[in-house]
């Protein structure tokens, strides 16, 4: 079997260095081509010398040029709402790890790709334990009446909450048949956190950190705490290898990893 073509969007960028080097190696996949606006080369040289490929500041140059399967997209919300609609005339299928896109974006997409007859795989996190500790949360949100969540990322990060914590205060809302709980204080509210589905999430942005998240049940004599660290950006390419390989076998959107971990 035929590797999976695949482009890197915002190749230069932090994540997508850890994408090409992520995936230059594995047999399944071939990068064939990546685009980046910081262009410095026009030939995106792969890991280990091991050779290159084209790259351009220009997605529509680089999909006729090296006519790919798929094209991995880890930039910002902007930047992806213009290439969509680029990958989906060319028939290319997405696999979407961008931060910050809003439900009308999503929609957009899905709109988009059901047009175009394509494939497209979007998550708020490509790491598994994250998927997992979404997961958890929501299970355990059916027996605790009280929850709040802590994020910390990077201090470039341009988003607060961030679209993991989002996702997981309504997959956690939406396990349960009432709404959470909340404290009685009334003063001071701007120090409380944004409430989203009636879930105060805190957000930290510091040099230092890389992305990690905490999710804190609690009830009359006792808290539970769900925590999940990101170390690396290592820790995004299997779900990032599980989503390619995924997306050229389905036809419309998929939103979340859980989805195809059968969570």
């Amino acid at each position: 079997m035929d590797p999976i073509r695949v482009v890197v969007y915002g190749a230069l960028g932090k994540m997508g260095k850890e994408i090409v080097n992520g995936l230059y190696n594995r047999p399944e996949i071939k990068i064939v081509g990546a685009v980046d606006l910081n262009l410095n080369s026009e030939r995106l040289i792969l890991p280990d010398d091991s050779g290159c490929v084209p790259l351009s500041d220009n997605l529509s140059s680089i999909l006729n040029e090296v006519n790919p399967d798929v094209l991995v997209d880890f930039t910002i919300a902007s930047a992806t709402m213009q290439a969509v609609p680029v990958a989906g005339e060319r028939g290319v299928n997405l696999v979407i790890g961008t931060t910050g896109l809003s439900p009308n974006d999503i929609e957009q997409i899905g709109k988009i790709v059901s047009i175009n007859q394509i494939g497209a795989v979007i998550a708020p996190n490509f790491a598994l334990g994250a998927v997992l500790m979404m997961h958890l949360a929501g299970v355990a949100s059916k027996y605790f009446n009280s929850a709040e969540i802590i994020e910390l990322h990077h201090d470039q990060k341009v988003d607060a909450p961030s679209g993991t914590a989002r996702a997981t205060a309504s997959l956690m809302a939406e396990t349960r048949t009432e709404p959470f709980g909340q404290p009685l204080t009334q003063q001071h509210l701007n120090s409380r956190g944004e409430s989203v589905n009636g879930i105060k999430i805190h957000s930290v942005r510091l040099p230092g950190l890389l992305a990690h998240q905490e999710v804190i049940l609690g009830a009359a004599g006792q808290t539970l705490h769900i925590k999940h660290n990101t170390i690396s950006r290592q820790c995004f390419i299997p779900g990032i290898v599980m989503a390619i390989e995924a997306v050229v076998k389905c036809k419309g959107l998929v939103y979340g990893l859980d989805n195809l971990l059968g969570l």
